[in-house]
């Protein structure tokens, strides 16, 4: 699929020193992950001989038969279109380096030598090898009969990504080799190795590679020795990984005897639009010398591309929602965001109060509990905190009983101001017909709601904190002049997927009065709805804002990829096949279709709504997206969006 590139890290059996078993070995595992439609694979450390050879490695036979084997390899490789990378141990001026060796169609693309050897504990590597530093630039050597280049500053260029290679104790040091290789342009780097198990070192390792994979922006694939590795002081697992950008996408199973092939996609295009985006990267790319780096072009054939294959990468359909108990540090964390940003805007302004509208849904809520917050942490008395519902038109029993009662537990000022009468009077004035349901209908209430919350912060000596969330924001779901002004948004960069987990959180408080509890929980359930449009004759809400612009976790999904790794509208509809496949405990299935109509929704509202967001009043960020002008996205409020529909009717 465009954009992604599959990577396989594959663990063969091996016998010690056996080079014509472990060929065969590599071949196989080769020849599988080729049939995967890998692009690349690699292989672990020393693996054509084995890593456990000790004195072994200075028997001019062993390091012969290495090189034969080879050919066999290369030979097999002839016939593939995928990219490998196997290790060995090979002879250079009078020297042993522990090497990697790159081939592509049979040919030896590049050698590249481990960099440093570990020579304490159970590693005792400097008894045979040299580290591959010292080897002068444009250096070459001879293998299987070929002029291949040798060095540690290689990058290996595709038509569709570049790599570089370090093998196992690089990453260990305190510069590895994979952070230049990545500055001069890798997008991959792959890890021979050869890390033996030891209680609680596997997940040290785990956060090496994620960890490196982060401070790189790179795609990050670890290949470990196996089954088969001498166990006479050391074992060793067979570990596989695949990490992107500090998130681990694929792992093998450990202490496995079985073969192992680790396969999954990486997002090239994603880790360089975090390039692009990341300006330090740039800064650190430009002061770091590439004299010492050499550029290998590898001609591969990208696989023919096949609409309906899906993305063999894990996708999250909540991408704004962390998971297990992750989401209640989560949770804490941002209402304590929310609530110290409000807490300056009042100290800053010394107001007197907190004015805020109460319609018993969720993003008022929300906006009302960080209130509840901001008050306790000043020490002030919540009355200060003035809570007015405005019934309308629309209003529901169900959200004006929670509105009242959220506002009672919570002890804060109530006001109740009907709106109905001064909307009726606007339609006299305006001379429109209050039974037609339009959209001056509609936002005229919002208009005069927001009209109230203004004059009473006036009134008592306050201001109006806002109510609207980062989802709405984003589709331009708030009347302009209306709900979309306050004077301090605290829910703006909120997603709306997440509103509604912090406000289930606040409930599950051992703090929280279990009659608050109740209403909050209440809230939860309740279908979201701006209430502009009267009710069914039984009291239900009948405009249910889902129904309308679509989704909310569709679109929280579309946005969180269009904004944060800046993708393609096609690559966000087939990660979004991938993720809505199947239903989960919070999310349902999606067919093509659907994902397909609302993400046309999405791209449509987002371009033409830009004007709303141009204009947004001051709200604190709290995570990695965000659309506030002075922030994050910048946008001209007349830009086309041609470009992006045109690709979404391809």
């Amino acid at each position: 699929m465009k954009g992604f590139v599959k990577v396989a890290a594959a663990t063969p059996a091996v016998s010690v020193a056996d080079c014509k078993y472990n060929a065969e070995q590599i071949g196989q595992a080769m020849v599988l992950a080729d049939g995967s439609r890998a692009d690349i694979v690699v292989f672990p450390e020393l693996s054509l001989t084995a890593y456990t050879c000790q004195d072994l490695f200075q028997q001019q036979l062993l390091l012969d038969e290495a090189e034969a084997a080879l050919l066999g390899v290369l030979e097999l490789n002839r016939a593939l279109r995928i990219v490998a990378v196997v290790g060995m141990p090979l002879r250079y001026g009078g020297r042993l380096l522990n090497c990697a060796v790159v081939m592509h169609k049979g040919k030896i693309c590049g050698i590249v030598p481990k960099t440093y050897i570990p020579n304490y504990g159970e590693f005792y590597e400097a008894r045979w090898f040299s580290g591959g530093a010292q080897i002068e630039a444009g250096a070459t050597m001879r293998l299987c009969g070929q002029n291949v280049p040798v060095g540690t500053g290689l990058v290996f260029e595709t038509d569709t990504y570049n790599f570089g290679i370090e093998i196992c104790e690089d990453l260990w040091a305190p510069e590895p080799p994979s952070t230049s290789l990545a500055l001069a342009g890798a997008d991959i780097v792959l890890n021979l190795s050869a890390s033996d198990e030891l209680v609680g070192k596997h997940d040290y390792l785990r956060s090496l590679v994620t960890g490196q994979s982060a401070r790189t922006l790179s795609a990050y694939v670890y290949s470990g020795c196996g089954y088969g590795e001498s166990t006479q002081d050391v074992v060793f697992g067979g570990l596989g990984f695949v990490a992107e950008n500090g998130r681990m996408l694929a792992e093998a199973e450990r202490f496995s005897r079985d073969a192992a092939l680790t396969v999954a996609d990486v997002d090239v295009e994603k880790l360089r639009h975090h390039r692009l985006h990341n300006t330090t990267f740039a800064q650190a790319a430009g002061a770091v010398s590439q004299k010492d780096i050499r550029r290998i072009e590898i001609p591969q054939v990208p696989a023919e591309s096949d609409p309906d294959e899906l993305p063999q990468r894990p996708v999250n359909p909540l991408p704004f929602v962390p998971q297990g108990t992750e989401l209640e540090r989560r949770c804490e964390e941002i209402l304590s965001i929310q609530a110290l940003g409000l807490v300056r805007r009042l100290e800053h302004t010394h107001a007197k109060s907190a004015v805020i509208g109460i319609s018993g849904g969720l993003d008022s809520t929300l906006a009302l509990l960080v209130c509840v917050r901001a008050f306790d942490i000043l020490g002030i008395d919540r009355t200060g905190i003035v809570g007015i519902t405005m019934p309308g038109f629309g209003t529901t029993d169900r959200t004006y009983q929670n509105a009242l009662q959220l506002m009672r537990g919570l002890g804060v000022t109530m006001r109740e101001i009907n709106i109905r009468e001064a909307c009726e009077v606007h339609f006299r004035d305006l001379g429109i017909d209050p039974s037609q349901h339009d959209v001056t209908y509609e936002n005229s209430q919002a208009r005069e709601r927001t009209q109230i919350l203004m004059d009473v912060a006036n009134q008592t000596g306050g201001f109006v904190v806002g109510t609207g969330d980062l989802s709405e924001l984003a589709l331009g779901w708030a009347t302009y002049n209306g709900d979309h002004m306050s004077m301090y948004g605290v829910n703006a960069s909120v997603p709306k997927t997440l509103v509604r987990h912090l406000v289930r959180y606040f409930a599950t408080l051992p703090t929280t009065d279990k009659d608050v509890s109740a209403t909050l929980l209440d809230i939860v359930d309740t279908p979201i709805s701006p209430e502009l449009i009267p009710a069914d004759e039984a009291g239900n809400i009948t405009q249910k804002t889902e129904d309308l612009v679509g989704p909310y976790e569709l679109h929280d999904f579309f946005l969180y990829h269009f904004l944060r790794h800046g993708r393609r509208p096609e690559k966000i509809f087939q990660l979004a096949r991938v993720a809505f496949r199947k239903p989960t405990e919070l999310t349902a299935a999606h067919t093509d279709e659907e994902i397909r109509h609302w993400l046309s929704t999405f791209l449509r509202r987002f371009f033409a709504q830009q004007f709303k967001r141009s204009c947004l009043p001051d709200g604190p960020k709290v995570g990695s997206v965000s659309l506030s002008p002075r922030g994050d996205w910048r946008m001209p409020s007349d830009a086309s969006s041609a470009l992006w529909m045109e690709t979404m009717n391809d």
